[in-house]
């Protein structure tokens, strides 16, 4: 098939379409089949069935609406073979006669309210009873509309790996019960922490990959994002939530800088920061103010959002106002105490308050075990060493990070500053420890500095 070619179009066509309705539709389907697996099963039969007939018949006018009803008949069928069909009948409140005249019941409620379902689905797929690594896969299969070899690819991981975790997800909620309902009011908050958890953990694979040759992978970023401006439509009281929005905008921005031509990584100090994304800025500062707007007390991703608009709004490294972001790294510490969040803390505090105060916060940092194999820790000591002078150690502190990474772009930055003489130090101090996580996959505050 050529790009051309009108089969190859079509297929292109369903696909984008999937990704834009397939969480509606399997969250509708959930709310009648009780069951997140078979809701899926039923949703990708209609798949199935828009691939074999759109390529000849033509996209629907309504393709939502044709997949909707496609899946309804399944939805009967599979309720029909769990011998469910009156009692989910009766649910949904409709006419026997009806049905007699029709051959099938009326299922015109299925993805109503979408609002509803769709909030169903998110805390259904970022349940506890999940590990998160499923959890992340199951969000991104059930509400990206990604497929296993596309989870698989965006983090390095073999694709049965990322199948088995997906169909494990599954049955461990049919196994232990999981309802698909909204949590209690009592249980709202942790779970929400679940699922803010989640999407943050695909944005920050995606600002900064964990390993591969790839510096950055903006697909998840924007995934994540869609997935949290999603997330505040169907929360709009949530501040937490704006400030997740808001913390993805502001560092989504940088991404165009992030990296050059060839695809090497770009330090913050060396960002063209004309190349900042200023909507995306807007966007991201408009976020924070209504999670500020919301009131109460500021959660982890509000406070990183406010250190992210710190270096949104200066127009340089000098510029920046690096002691309001060692305040708020300090706030952020006592509200999530993190090694990670002490790491960046120790950065801002150097470029506030001079190297040798910097480096103080990082050695009782080190001295706790607590990032031993971290790459990001000798990397951030490397930088304050170089601004004390002391090179022969930088450049030891930079070969210890190479070493560490798994990132090539992260290691060839690394070991440039091992070979580097001191008088490049000052550019690059600047740019303290990034967003990067611990060996645990523990969330840590993107753009300490570093990216």
């Amino acid at each position: 098939m050529t790009a051309t070619d009108p089969t190859l179009a079509t297929h292109r066509a369903i696909e984008s379409i999937w990704r834009m309705e397939s969480p509606v539709l399997i969250a509708g389907l959930a709310r009648v089949v009780r069951d997140v697996g078979l809701a899926e099963e039923l949703a990708q039969d209609a798949l199935v069935v828009a691939l074999e007939k759109w390529p000849v018949e033509g996209v629907p006018d309504n393709p939502a609406a044709w997949l909707t009803a496609t899946a309804k008949h399944r939805a009967v069928d599979a309720l029909r073979r769990q011998g469910r069909y009156r009692e989910k009948l009766a649910e949904l409140g409709r006419d026997q006669e009806r049905m007699r005249d029709t051959g099938e019941p009326d299922l015109d409620a299925l993805t109503r309210p979408v609002s509803d379902d769709l909030l169903r689905l998110v805390f259904t797929a970022c349940h506890p009873v999940l590990t998160p690594e499923a959890r992340v896969s199951l969000t991104l299969r059930l509400l990206g509309g990604l497929t296993t070899h596309e989870i698989a690819r965006a983090f390095l991981v073999a694709e049965p790996t990322i199948a088995q975790r997906i169909v494990r997800a599954k049955r461990t909620l049919t196994a232990r019960g999981v309802d698909f309902e909204l949590p209690p009011a009592a249980e709202l908050a942790d779970r929400l922490a679940s699922v803010l958890g989640v999407v943050y953990l695909v944005f920050n694979e995606g600002y900064t990959a964990t390993a591969g040759d790839d510096w950055t992978r903006p697909a998840l970023c924007e995934e994540a994002l869609r997935l949290g401006r999603v997330l505040a439509g169907l929360m709009p009281d949530a501040p937490e939530v704006h400030g997740l929005v808001a913390l993805m905008e502001l560092q989504s921005s940088r991404l165009a800088a992030r990296t050059d031509a060839s695809g090497a990584a770009v330090l913050l100090a060396d960002q063209d920061r004309r190349r900042w994304d200023r909507l995306l800025i807007r966007r991201g500062l408009a976020a924070l103010e209504r999670a500020e707007a919301l009131g109460g007390t500021f959660g982890p991703y509000t406070l990183q959002a406010a250190i992210a608009a710190c270096h949104a709004r200066a127009l340089s490294v000098a510029e920046t106002d690096w002691e309001r972001v060692a305040r708020l790294y300090l706030v952020l510490g006592h509200v999530s105490p993190s090694p990670v969040v002490e790491l960046n803390r120790a950065v801002a505090v150097g470029m506030a308050r001079g190297p040798a105060e910097g480096l103080a916060v990082l050695d009782g940092l080190a001295a706790g075990g607590a990032l031993d194999g971290y790459a990001m820790l000798p990397a951030a000591r490397g930088d304050l060493l170089a601004r004390l002078g002391r090179a022969a150690e930088s450049r030891a502190a930079f070969a210890r990070a190479a070493a560490l990474t798994r990132n090539a772009r992260e290691r060839a930055v690394f070991l440039a500053r091992a070979q580097a003489g001191p008088a490049g130090a000052q550019a690059d101090a600047a740019d303290g420890p990034g967003r990067r996580t611990a060996p645990r996959r523990e969330a840590a505050a993107p753009g300490g500095g570093y990216q």
